[in-house]
């Protein structure tokens, strides 16, 4: 079973829930299991550029991004990234 840990501001619009048990082979399974999948992907199905992933504390963006696959025990964290000007 793989957890997926979400930020506070996205727990708010997963009714409170932090934390999320899915079974998912890859991270982009994992991250469509989710009730804020539609936050978390954009209207081309990619990731939004301001969604970081990480599996097991590795940034998903150099380890195959959305096809990174995923072992029975990982841990996602959605870490929402800090922009502005």
């Amino acid at each position: 079973m793989t957890v997926v840990l979400l930020p506070a501001v996205l727990a708010v619009e997963a009714g409170g829930q932090k934390r999320f048990e899915v079974e998912a082979e890859t991270v982009g399974e994992a991250l469509r299991a989710l009730p804020i999948r539609d936050l978390l992907f954009d209207e081309t199905g990619g990731l939004r550029r301001l969604v970081n992933v990480y599996v097991d504390g590795v940034d998903t963006r150099g380890a195959g991004g959305l096809e990174t696959p995923l072992s029975a025990n990982a841990t996602v964290r959605i870490v929402g990234a800090v922009a502005g000007g």
